[in-house]
């Protein structure tokens, strides 16, 4: 019988998103959330869905309604604040875990602290099941398997096309995600292994339409995971291509950034500033686009593979919806076949890792995302 899909944070601007994909793949889905009323209006537009009051300060709940074999599905954030009790009560009952986390100290907590004890209760967790990072984990796939030779060293950069101003295109809640992200340490693969390295501290472009488009480097799970499916590698970055050309000078702002992290008196007024960004913009009813401003926004992403003599030896593009539609597909389809069929993997995992190749194409063409290159 296919499991149960708990979706937390089914009454935010990602989370409703995702319920509908969720009811329209035909998964048997439970819907949670903080505000009662907010809840039972959206389980009843969506079917009359069994719909259980949630709170991610204390997820009790959750342990009460989780059983064997479900799939947990997490869209609360910021998630190095909210994320680790549903992770938590996902281990106790002995349930499968995603969420839509892009933000790289979290991930990277996924993989180092909560793994072992994934793969002790046989079970997978999936972070970061979005547009961040599934789209760059199978360009790279895509990339590497092209080639003649194996691969050491691959390069993802993440864009968003017609997006206008950050505020405009995303919602609050990723807003807040980003700044959690930007005051967290990061990290990268480099000489064949994980080091620590701060957000934004390198840029580059990449050729987008025929014009250059710069992104910054940020911790992804291409870095934690594409090293396991491909161990030739020695080297993976990633991008981030939201500011524009400004990403050819955030090494500098990032540099003085990563030197306030050290300073006692600087690091919290750091901290407040970057969350009261966040903040206004929730204050000021920014909830996230409505369905004409998504419409007008394409995610573009790229994987160039690189020889061990730094030559570009395949190269794969993928276009498709924007960030918020598309996410909300990608999460339904995992979290069917996570439903239905399991997968055999166990312990924190990247998409590359989870599924096959060719699985990750028909997934992600069935949530609009499509190799064009």
């Amino acid at each position: 019988m296919p499991a149960r899909v708990v979706c937390f944070g089914a009454t935010g601007y990602t989370g409703r998103l995702v319920a509908s994909a969720l009811v329209a793949a035909g998964v048997e889905t439970i819907v949670a959330g903080r505000d009662a009323g907010r809840l039972s209006a959206l389980a009843r537009e969506l079917g009359d869905l069994e719909h259980v009051q949630a709170d991610a300060r204390d997820t009790s709940w959750l342990r009460r309604v989780l059983r064997r074999g479900d799939v947990l599905l997490s869209t609360v954030g910021p998630f190095a604040v909210h994320g680790d009790g549903a992770i938590e009560a996902a281990l106790e009952a002995g349930a499968h875990y995603l969420d839509c986390c892009g933000e790289p100290a979290f991930i990277r907590r996924v993989f180092a602290h909560y793994d072992p004890r994934a793969r002790r209760a046989d079970v997978a967790l999936l972070p970061a099941i979005g547009s961040d990072f599934v789209p760059g984990n199978l360009a790279a796939a895509l990339a590497l398997e092209a080639t003649e030779e194996p691969g050491s060293a691959v390069q993802v950069g993440y864009f968003m096309l017609g997006a206008g101003s950050l505020r405009q295109a995303l919602s609050s809640g990723t807003l807040a995600s980003l700044a959690e992200a930007l005051l967290a340490p990061g990290f990268t693969f480099r000489d064949g292994r994980v080091s620590d390295e701060a957000g934004g501290r390198r840029s580059r472009a990449f050729e987008v339409d025929g014009r250059e488009r710069w992104g910054i480097s940020i911790g992804s799970t291409e870095a934690l995971s594409l090293p396991h499916r491909y161990p030739s590698l020695r080297e993976v970055d990633v991008y981030l291509g939201w500011l524009g050309d400004r990403s050819r000078h955030v090494p500098r702002l990032a540099a003085a950034g990563a030197l306030a992290q050290r300073v006692p008196v600087l690091a919290p007024a750091q901290r407040r500033l970057a969350r009261s960004l966040a903040s206004a913009s929730a204050s000021a009813g920014v909830a996230g686009p409505d369905a004409a401003r998504r419409a007008a926004v394409v995610t573009h992403v790229v994987a160039e593979a690189l020889s061990p003599r730094r030559n570009v030896v395949a190269r794969v593009a993928l276009r498709g919806l924007n960030p918020y539609d598309y996410t909300a597909g990608i999460l339904a389809w995992v979290a069917s076949r996570l439903a239905a069929d399991g997968v055999a993997v166990r312990g924190a995992a990247g998409p590359a890792e989870a599924f096959s190749v060719q699985d990750l194409v028909q997934g992600n063409a069935e949530a609009g995302m499509h190799v064009v290159s």
